[in-house]
């Protein structure tokens, strides 16, 4: 299982190719996402129409929950590194989430990932 951060799922719901091609390249079946950025894109959509499509598109995903471990996590790394590096609560849950199960996190966004202990990054992309 790869997890894939809100940015890849954007990517991939608007069509981009490259990163439809990257996700394809990857030897991998099951690809999540965490509730959190269900709740991200649910919240961006601009309209209802919109959310409607996005709900649909996110049926191709296994949802992950946050429980009780997820939790602890998060906050440990909100007390770890929102003072020091700026994580934000939704990123520290999405990393909370990828080292609760584990799996590795593929992200554009490698700067607000990568001083995480614990995290594995999803790196076989440029």
């Amino acid at each position: 299982m790869i997890i894939l951060d809100t940015n890849i799922i954007i990517e991939l719901f608007k069509g981009n190719t490259e990163t439809k091609e990257l996700v394809e390249n990857i030897n991998e079946e099951n690809f999540a996402i965490s509730v959190i950025t269900s709740m991200e894109l649910y919240y961006g959509a601009i309209n209802k129409r919109e959310l409607s499509k996005i709900k649909k598109f996110l049926e191709n995903f296994y949802l992950l929950l946050i429980n009780e471990g997820i939790s602890k996590i998060g906050l440990d790394l909100i007390e770890q590194y929102s003072k020091s590096h700026g994580l934000e609560i939704p990123d520290a849950l999405i990393a909370a989430t990828s080292i609760y199960y584990d799996v590795p996190l593929l992200t554009y966004n490698k700067k607000d990932f990568k001083y995480i202990k614990d995290l594995k990054l999803f790196s076989s992309y440029k």
